[in-house]
Parts: C-alpha cells; structure tokens; sequence
C-alpha cells in the first residue's frame, strides 16, 4: 500500500518536452509563460559524504536595486539497511560547495550538490558513483564557466552533469574493482544562488515543497511507463509482464550493469542518460526532499512532503525529518534499503496555510 495515495496538488508546471507523460507531475498542467518550473528532456529519443556549514548566508541580495530572494540552505539525512540482508544505497549531502573546492571558488551563494545512488548487483557502482560523481562535475572544463553571471545556467548546466553522468558509467565499465553486473540509479541536484537543477537516470524521486504543496522534480523511470518501454523496445529490448527489463531489471535507466549494457558507445534499452527539471527558487519553496524507491515505493511525494512539513514546524530540524520519513516507509512495509535527504531553504520552520491538511 502507499501511503497517501488520496491527496493532490495544485501546482502549475510547464514543459519544454511535449511527449512526456501527463501524469508525471502530481500537478494540473500550465502553458503560462511565467511558470518558474520546467522539465528539460533528456537527450536520447528512443556511505554518505557530508560537508556542511555552520555560517548563515543572507537571504536577499540586490541587483539593479531589487531584492532577489537566497535561499539559506540546511539539510539533514537518513540511510538504513531496512529489510534487506545488506547495504546498496549511497548519499552526497553538500551544503556548501565553496568548502569541497576551496578558497579560490568564486560562485554564486549558496551553492550546494546532493545525490542519492541506488545501487543492485552489490554496492560496487553506487559507491564508485558516490567517490566520483561529484569531482566530474567540477572538473568538467565548463563548469567554472557556470559560475559566471552572465552565462544561461540551465543549459550549460545540464551539459556539464549530463557529461559527468556519462563519464561516470563509462568509468564502471572500465574500473577493474567494480563488478560488471553492478549498477546504481543516480539522482542529484545542483543549487547555485536561486537556481535548482535535478538529473535523474532511474527510480530514485527528488519532490519540491512549494508552499505546502508537492511538486516531483523527477521521473521514476520505470520499464513500464509508455515512453520508457517505447524506447526500450525501438532500441531492440522488450518489457516482461511483471515489469522488468530484458526480465532482468526493474528500471530502464542506471550507471554500470556493463553485463546488460552493448558496447560501449552504443545505444542499447538501459540507459544512463539523465532527465532534467529545473526551477527557479522563490519564497514559497520550502524544502527538498531526494529519495531512493524504498520511500517511494510505500509513500506518496504529497504524503511526504506532509511529514516533512509537520515535522518542522514541530522542531524544525531536517535531519529528525528525514529520520522520520525513513520510520514511515518502515511501518508502510518498505522491503528496500531506505534513503532520503531532506533539504531546506530557510531557517525558519514553514508557515501555517490557510486550507492545506
């Protein structure tokens, strides 16, 4: 059973990519032109590390005489085996970027990454991606070209993780002391000043608290969604009854599993190619909240959210939020190891609406 199956939302996205799925937004779809959310598809057509700070980073800063809102970032995390005999999920919690690449950054502020890795096959791949991941990012020789204010954000970001992403399952294919059948999906979110970027290449969920409200900054790619299983099957795959891929596995993108994977260079039904969502960060976003399906699997994106936001407002700690999440999906009956990251935007617990259960 999922919990929370009966609640909505009555967010507005809009999308650059027109063949998507409807249903992959809890949210009634927008063509406004104004909208600050926006999906950016993905290209094909057919142990945790923490570093966090103590130091407050204003909320406003002013450019051209206005006041634009900062986020004040703070995050919190939970990792347990759960059911399983053992261990495949992995985490980056980030707050502050400036302190991984030293004194010498000169990016916006703030600027924070996070990842959740699940890993199958064993943890090979999910800790490599773990250990790796991140140094591919800024390493990327365009990434210090992200840092500047007159560079368009989005594109240029997108380019750069989408690179790393690649890189690092080409990596797995060739690193000897990671097994051929292990493989991880992979979700992270880049935040630069007001700007949030999510890249997804499997089950693992990233949902947006926006003003109380849930809004899904990913796609669970599952072999049983349409465009999913389109793709698989243009590309010579099949989807069994019971959902798998190739009757193997039970998402349609991941990095590693070079044991199902063609040769390098070729396209084949599993995919590490990331999909991209992207918005623009405003004072009605309250908080991130970055899952492996052992969450999902048992909860609704509202249902957390709701937790999430009481939570709060209770005692306004992100890490007892992501603690209780992980207790929740344990009593719905998650089988799964059990991760999620709770990220917030304010320092302030989120206020009481009028009208919202």
């Amino acid at each position: 059973m999922v919990a929370g199956r009966d609640l909505c939302t009555d967010v507005d996205v809009a999308y650059r990519s027109l063949d998507l799925e409807k249903d992959i937004v809890g949210g009634q779809l927008s063509d406004h032109h104004h909208q600050d959310i926006e999906l950016i598809s993905d290209r094909s057509s057919h142990t945790q590390l923490d570093v966090k700070t103590g130091s407050i980073i204003p909320k406003v800063s002013f450019e051209d005489g206005k006041a634009q809102f900062l986020p004040t970032i703070r995050s919190g995390s939970c990792s347990e085996i759960g059911e399983r005999a053992y261990m495949e999920d992995e985490h980056i919690c980030m707050d502050d970027l400036s302190e991984y690449l030293g004194p010498t950054f000169e990016g916006p502020t703030p600027t924070a990454f996070y990842g959740v890795f699940d890993g199958h096959g064993g943890a090979d791949a999910a800790v490599y991606v773990r250990d790796n991941l991140l140094q591919l990012v800024v390493g990327d020789a365009d990434f210090l070209q992200i840092l500047k204010k007159d560079v368009d954000f989005s594109s240029l970001a997108e380019k750069v993780v989408r690179n790393a992403f690649l890189a690092a399952d080409l990596a797995l294919a060739n690193h000897c002391d990671v097994d051929k059948f292990s493989g991880t999906t992979v979700l992270t979110a880049l935040i630069m000043g007001r700007s949030l970027l999510v890249a997804n290449a499997g089950d693992c969920r990233a949902v947006l608290c926006r003003r109380g409200r849930a809004v899904e900054m990913s796609r669970d790619h599952k072999p049983i969604s349409f465009s999913e299983r389109k793709r698989i099957e243009d590309l010579g795959g099949f989807v069994t009854h019971d959902g798998y891929l190739n009757g193997d596995l039970s998402v349609s993108r991941a990095l590693g599993d070079w044991d199902t994977k063609r040769p390098k260079g070729s396209l084949g039904p599993l995919s590490a190619e990331p999909e991209f969502r992207k918005a623009l960060l405003s004072e009605e976003d309250e908080f991130l909240i970055i899952g492996c399906d052992g969450i999902w699997d048992v909860m609704e994106s509202e249902f957390a959210v709701s937790i999430v936001r009481r939570e709060l407002m209770l005692h306004n700690n992100p890490e007892q939020c992501s603690k209780e999440l992980v207790l929740e999906a344990s009593r719905h009956g998650s089988l799964d190891n059990l991760t999620v990251v709770v990220v917030c935007f304010s320092t302030d617990p989120p206020p009481v609406i009028d009208g919202l259960n």
